[in-house]
């Protein structure tokens, strides 16, 4: 998907529904955006677009695609950057695999997923795929910090219309578990590098008799970067899980796990692995021989491991030792009771920032085994970010389910350029293959983080650099003073990183003179504080770091607008450029099987509208295109004209669904653009083609309407055919001759 010259906006082509919906929405953008000459291109950063780049060697040239979210990756680094990005997909081993047997069966020629790689071979195309696995776009992106809001036209008509709040009880024995010991809050260490430590580094693994096998070396670290060490203690991880099993049994609720295996695609599947591990101990007591010589990995989760039993003798026995194991254990939170799929059936769909706010919106309850709702132990084994959960739920308990209608907002300023903190250190995490001490050895010869570990730990470096931390202190200064509203630093003196993050944070507000706008407070007490703050009416602003930005960006929107996917989410990227983000995309799985079952897809593209104009707003800026801020004006029109005409998707086959939402975002926009008075030009241009809307509204919509009903094969799920996507969203003939 190479392009000779750089387009004005980039619109990337991403996975699941998301994609589904830019097949209708993109062409509308595209012929809007040539009244006011600005190009738009599309880069290829789906799941299956990655495998395809990165596995050439077999393929023909027809077949062949470039690498773009490496084009992306420099892109991102220059002023010139204007970046609409929608959610795609971070893989896990099950989805990964499955998009490797589609890609096959459509005629690529791509290696399997070698689980265990043996030759040396295996290992590199292991390699490879690993490089695809779990949050491989966003640390390439992310080359700036995130500033995430509700929009206020989107805060306005959720407090007008507003969804609906599970009932919380005093009495729920819903409650959040986490280690107090062994985890990597416990033992994280963090220094901030001086000039002279600065340069290359190595982490190192000594034995006891001295061997010194290197782990990782090639390291770089700039001066006045953070730089932290910790590991999780296997033995301590288990013995919490053994605990939990049995207090969830005891306290009669059901067993759940929350874990980020997708963006903590190295350290939490092995986690996920010995949840399922520790869950179903009697039947690897009894079969571990069998599964192990299988090569079956409990880090796949339960679903791949029943899948993977069929061709053994001992199935039969084998799934008769899991029943009774489900029989006698917790019950455990489902992903979806009708099918059986649990949470512990795919390490991808164990995700904390999206399972944790349907709980709490939920008041407190999950699905069970038998299809009922019930109270549930939210098992989250590192403490380091439990607290904000266990918060929100022993909030909503006193106070009940929070109110849509009066509830002020939380805003984000998120530091997360340069992959910042744990969500960057997927390089530098091993799980430890022999007991000993890992070291790290900085530039000068520094011997830092001396850690004694046991095999099976889970280690891990993160960092963070000097340049992102200034960078996101400023754009929280900027921020606070738009909105002059409460503004609180989530970082905790007592945690090691945190300690060092505030010892550049503190300096910085003086230096600018806003030390008494900003409070800084550890995330259970600012978790606390914001709850008290928008239950009361009024805003705040978190400041927080990567991992925070992720789950609150998700936590708030969800409990305020019901969906975080309509977040405004602005990312300005520390070169002058600009990445327009457009929500979550954790439900697309269950969008894609409703399209491909009845033709009804429920996607709401509201967080891409916003991006869209943002994105028109931002060219206008730094082009100075007079042309691309009516554009971007006018989106803001036609959002408030979807929101105020109940015009976005709903949930039931036979009511308007995503694409009668992009024909009325086109219908206002359009309007819009020929009511204006500030080009003639452009309105001369919009007039007939809002007029044509208007007029043949009622006819598009019915030919919209009889798409509905019937399966859709849209020739792929990871992979899909880009005839058989356009036929199915775009089968308005009428719209499409006004449009093109």
């Amino acid at each position: 998907m190479a392009e000779s010259t750089t387009p004005d906006i980039i619109f990337t082509k991403v996975d699941e529904a998301p994609q589904i919906a830019s097949v209708s929405l993109l062409p509308i953008v595209r012929s809007f955006a040539a009244a006011a000459g600005v190009s738009i291109g599309t880069k290829d950063i789906s799941l299956a677009g990655r495998i395809i780049a990165t596995f050439p060697e077999n393929l023909t040239a027809e077949q062949r695609q470039e690498d773009d979210l490496a084009a992306l990756g420099r892109l991102v680094k220059t002023a010139e950057a204007n970046v609409i990005k929608l959610p795609n997909i971070s893989a896990s081993v099950p989805q990964l695999v499955a998009a490797v047997k589609e890609l096959q069966a459509q005629g690529y020629d791509i290696p399997d997923y070698p689980e265990n790689p043996a030759s040396e071979a295996e290992k590199q195309v292991r390699a490879k795929f690993d490089t695809i696995k779990g949050s491989a776009v966003n640390p390439v992106l992310r080359e700036g910090n995130s500033d995430r809001r509700a929009a206020r036209a989107v805060k306005k008509y959720a407090m007008a219309n507003p969804h609906s709040m599970g009932a919380w009880s005093a009495s729920s024995k819903t409650s959040v578990a986490s280690m107090s010991y062994g985890d990597f809050r416990s033992n994280e260490r963090s220094v901030t590098l001086s000039a002279a430590q600065a340069g290359p580094a190595r982490i190192e693994l000594v034995s006891a008799n001295g061997d010194v096998q290197v782990l990782k070396d090639g390291l770089d670290f700039p001066e006045g970067t953070i730089v932290d060490a910790t590991f999780m203690s296997v033995k301590a991880l288990r013995q919490f899980l053994d605990g939990q099993i049995e207090a969830t049994k005891k306290a009669g609720v059901l067993f759940s796990l929350h874990l980020k295996a997708t963006m903590m695609k190295v350290s939490d599947p092995i986690i996920f692995g010995h949840v399922v591990k520790a869950y179903l101990q009697p039947v690897f007591d009894r079969f571990g021989d069998v599964l192990q010589a299988a090569g079956i990995n409990p880090n796949s989760g339960i679903g791949a491991m029943i899948e993977d039993i069929q061709s053994l003798p001992e199935k039969d026995q084998i799934e008769a030792a899991i029943a009774d194991v489900l029989a006698a254990r917790p019950p455990l939170y489902m992903v979806n009771s009708d099918k059986g799929i649990s949470n512990l059936h795919v390490p991808s769909d164990v995700i904390i920032d999206a399972s944790m706010p349907a709980l709490i919106r939920a008041g407190g309850k999950g699905w069970g085994p038998d299809g009922a709702e019930a109270d549930t132990n939210c098992v989250i084994p590192d403490s380091s970010y439990a607290a904000v959960y266990e918060e929100a739920v022993e909030d909503c308990k006193k106070n009940g389910a929070l109110d849509p209608t009066r509830a002020g907002t939380v805003q984000n300023v998120g530091l997360m350029a340069q992959k910042a903190e744990e969500y960057g250190s997927h390089p530098t995490t091993f799980e430890i293959p022999k007991e000993g001490t890992v070291r790290m050895v900085f530039a000068n010869g520094d011997v830092l983080h001396e850690q004694i570990v046991e095999k099976g730990d889970i280690w891990r470096s993160a960092s963070t650099r000097k340049a992102p931390i200034e960078d996101w202190v400023k754009l929280a200064i900027d921020r606070q003073r738009a909105e002059n509203c409460q503004a609180i630093f989530w970082l905790d003196e007592a945690r090691a990183h945190d300690a060092e993050l505030i010892a550049y944070v503190r300096p910085l507000l003086a230096a600018a003179g806003v030390s008494d706008k900003f409070v800084i407070m550890a995330p259970r007490a600012a978790t606390r504080a914001s709850f008290e703050t928008i239950r009361d009416g009024r805003n705040t602003i978190a400041v927080t770091g990567n991992v925070l930005r992720d789950y609150l960006t998700d936590l708030f929107p969800i409990l305020e607008l019901g969906t975080s996917a309509k977040m405004l989410s602005i990312v300005k990227l520390m070169n002058g450029g600009g990445l327009f983000e457009t929500g979550a995309g954790g439900s697309a799985p269950k969008h894609v099987q409703q399209m491909m079952e009845e033709n009804h897809l429920r996607w709401d593209s509201l967080g891409e509208f916003c991006a869209i104009g943002e994105s028109f707003n931002f060219l206008a800026d730094v082009k100075e295109n007079a042309k691309a801020k009516i554009l971007g004006d006018a989106v803001d029109a036609a959002v408030q004209g979807v929101l105020d005409h109940n015009r976005s998707p709903m949930r039931r086959v036979g009511q308007p669904d995503n694409r009668d939402s992009h024909f009325y975002f086109a219908l206002y926009w359009a309007q819009a653009l020929a009511s204006q008075k500030d080009d003639a030009d452009v309105a001369a241009h919009f007039i007939p083609i809002a007029s044509a809307l208007a007029e043949n509204e009622a006819k598009i919509i019915a030919e919209l309407a009889a798409l509905q009903g019937q399966p859709v094969d849209l020739g792929g799920y990871y992979n899909m055919d880009a005839q058989k996507s356009a036929a199915a969203m775009r089968g308005s003939q009428t719209f499409l001759k006004i449009i093109g």
